[in-house]
């Protein structure tokens, strides 16, 4: 089993950066691609990034591609998602997940562990 947890979550104005941290325990998650997904009030949970196991290939979504960078540790057994000029439209609540594969994946239901999540909100 994986344990994940997402912190750095918060309150912050458009333009603005936060950098989001997802701690995995239980079992290392070096073999996993792990993925970030978004989900605002009253819509569906959407892909936001995906990084494949070994860090070296990384799967954006159009709405976040060039302002959020996806990166790994996993030596330390974390995911963290820098997020850089923010815009009203990203707020949500931001969830990691681990996928049992290499190899990213844009379909949440292929992602079989998840964390608590985290919100992030961008004031106008």
């Amino acid at each position: 089993q994986v344990q994940l947890v997402e912190s750095g979550g918060g309150v912050v104005q458009a333009g603005g950066s936060l950098r989001l941290s997802c701690a995995a325990s239980g079992r290392t998650i070096s073999s996993y691609a792990m993925g970030w997904f978004r989900q605002a009030p009253g819509k569906e949970r959407e892909f936001v990034a995906a990084i494949v196991w070994s860090g070296s290939s990384t799967d954006y979504a159009d709405s976040v591609k060039g302002r959020f960078i996806l990166s790994r540790d996993n030596a330390k057994n974390t995911v963290s998602l820098q997020m850089n000029s923010l815009k009203p439209e990203d707020t949500a609540v931001y969830y990691c997940a681990a996928r049992g594969a290499p190899v990213v994946s844009r379909w949440y239901m292929e992602y079989g562990y998840w964390g608590q999540g985290t919100q992030v909100t961008v004031s106008s």
